[in-house]
């Protein structure tokens, strides 16, 4: 296949996934951390001021407060920005209530501004995209960057998460882009290559982070590389010096590049509120020798942006340790399970992508044809090496909230499976190509069948999307993403009341008006009417059905009750709705 057609074929990969996440946007109501992201955006781009959601760095928030300026302006659509309410004058980083503020409260279009904020995130899934079928081919030719991409372009969960105002496939790209430019500096150590990789490694930094990781992970790699790159040409302490020394200089550009970034950011913002702010967010970190000197960082005068960035970099640490409560198979836990993300990984990927891993280890013998067979090794090397890493790291971390967390991972699966594949589909016998691709056709048939409920999508080995939320809950399955189907079949069937405990990041005042009452899930059932309406989003619903785990005291089975009716209707697996027609 030459390269004319093999590039005709990713831009139509590239424009089918665009299709299929542009297309599942418009009905998708605000998740919950896009209610955070979006105002955050906006107010980073209108105000130059970073009090809001400083545990993210502002790359991709900027994207999403851009467009929507610029979209305003298109459009005409007038966009108020509530800069006098509680939240954002006295709060401490007011962004739950200051989004609600800015999205629902102040006669904004709250659909325009949401719609514009994702817009450039589609633009970042595409980007990685690129990326993962140029990589892929460069290693292993063609028609394994087309395999790379066809795994990639239909996953359900870069599909799911791609098209939100959210940081996960922001940090694939920022993961796997960076590795690729480190890999291309160690090829070719000159001045350019190690320049892009700096200014990469920045950007990356700018994107979450959870990004840092590269750090430990690029010395380990460039100490690999130079111990073992021309081991005749050079004595082992000058190869290492000399990475060394390049290495060091790809980390300063990187830092150096966070500064004008953040500059920006705190330009307008107060200086004694963020000293009050990064001392009352850092209040109870533990390790004080490295939050004092942030926080004594925050109102120099040059130092404040990065004061800001560490501020923020800690605070991810900090939460991080603190866990988060989660259901899982039945149990209710604030601490981790470190099965957590294996499990979710076998559920929540395709059932053929699975099996293609297999396939593709079960078929490590065949050899590949590749004439750059170094540059083939040190790629590999570094993308397993990642992969691992993040693994061990994930695995270990106190914080389960969804397959999101380990999307880095992704990309570099599908390079590596896919150059075994494309081997397996050259060399291999008749019986197996035809496996292979009955496997591509079940891969791509089911996540177009899955349009255009990606959130929600479970494999066949629990028995598809209308069994997940037994096993998990969250951003997994429900992310408050369907509030907009509960309206439409409130419309549909005239129903006039109806009670509703919501998980997410839209807002049921702005939906319904006066047609619901807020309920929640402790509250006495005897209190809803004689063939009352309840919706409940499944992550509460679950939340108050799972049994605790030991060492949790918090009450779980406020929502036991319902196990004696029946749904009259579960949308999209995320919401379930009841008529108690005779009460508990």
């Amino acid at each position: 296949m030459n390269n004319k057609t093999t590039n005709l074929l990713a831009v139509g990969l590239l424009v089918l996934m665009l299709g299929l996440a542009f297309f599942s946007i418009k009905d998708r109501a605000n998740t919950m951390d896009e209610l955070a992201h979006t105002p955050a955006g906006y107010s980073y781009i209108i105000k130059k001021d970073m009090r809001l959601n400083p545990e993210h760095p502002p790359l991709l928030k900027d994207l999403a407060g851009l467009s929507i300026l610029i979209g305003s302006k298109i459009t005409k659509t007038l966009i108020y920005f509530p800069d006098q309410v509680k939240s954002w004058q006295e709060d401490l980083n007011g962004q739950w209530d200051f989004g609600r503020e800015f999205l629902f409260r102040n006669n904004n279009d709250a659909d325009k501004i949401i719609f514009f904020a994702r817009l450039p995130m589609l633009l970042i899934m595409l980007v990685l995209g690129w990326y993962v079928f140029r990589w892929a081919r460069e290693i292993y030719g063609n028609k394994a960057g087309l395999l790379a991409l066809f795994l990639y372009s239909l996953s359900p969960t870069f599909l799911a998460h791609g098209r939100l105002v959210t940081t996960d496939v922001g940090a694939a790209a920022a993961f796997f882009i960076s590795i690729y430019y480190l890999v291309k500096w160690l090829e070719k150590p000159n001045r350019k290559n190690m320049v892009i990789a700096g200014l990469v490694f920045g950007l990356a930094l700018l994107t979450k982070f959870s990004l840092v990781l590269l750090i430990p992970y690029f010395i380990f790699i460039v100490f690999v590389w130079a111990l073992i790159n021309n081991p005749l040409k050079n004595p082992w302490f000058y190869r290492l010096l000399k990475a060394g020394i390049g290495l060091l200089l790809i980390g300063l550009i990187g830092m150096a590049l966070i500064w004008p970034v953040y500059q920006f950011h705190t330009w307008n913002y107060p200086v004694e509120k963020q000293l009050a702010d990064a001392q009352a967010n850092l209040k109870t970190y533990g390790g004080r020798w490295l939050a004092d000197p942030v926080i004594w960082m925050s109102d120099k005068p040059i130092l404040r942006p990065y004061g800001q960035f560490f501020t923020g970099l800690l605070m991810v640490i900090q939460r991080s340790a603190g866990g988060n409560t989660t259901y899982f198979l039945g149990e209710i836990s604030n601490q981790a399970w470190s099965y957590y993300f294996p499990t979710v990984f076998l559920i929540k990927v395709p059932l053929a992508f699975l099996i293609l891993i297999l396939l593709a280890i079960s078929r490590l013998n065949i050899k590949t044809d590749s004439q750059n067979k170094a540059l083939v090794k040190l790629t590999k090397f570094s993308l397993i090496s990642f992969f691992i890493l993040f693994w061990f790291v994930s695995v270990r971390s106190n914080l389960n909230i969804g397959i999101r967390h380990i999307l880095p991972t992704f990309p570099i699966l599908y390079v590596l499976i896919s150059g075994q594949i494309a081997k397996v589909l050259e060399k291999d016998k008749k019986f197996i190509k035809i496996l292979v691709i009955i496997l591509l056709l079940w891969y791509g048939l089911g996540t177009i069948n899955a349009y255009p409920n990606f959130i929600s999508y479970f494999n066949e080995l629990i028995g598809g999307s209308s069994q997940g939320y037994k096993y998990v809950t969250d951003s997994n399955l429900d992310w408050g993403q369907d509030l907009k189907q509960l309206a439409q079949f409130i419309e549909e069937n005239n129903i006039e009341m109806i009670y509703i405990d919501y998980f997410g990041g839209d807002d049921l005042n702005y939906r319904f008006g006066d047609k619901y009452q807020p309920w929640w899930g402790d509250r006495n059932p005897n209190e809803l009417p004689s063939n009352g309406w309840l919706a409940v989003s499944t992550t509460l619903l679950q939340g108050g059905r799972g049994k605790t785990v030991h060492g949790y005291n918090e009450k779980t089975d406020y929502y036991n009750w319902l196990n004696q009716y029946e749904p009259v209707e579960i949308i999209n697996n995320s919401i379930f709705i009841y008529q108690i027609k005779v009460r508990p």
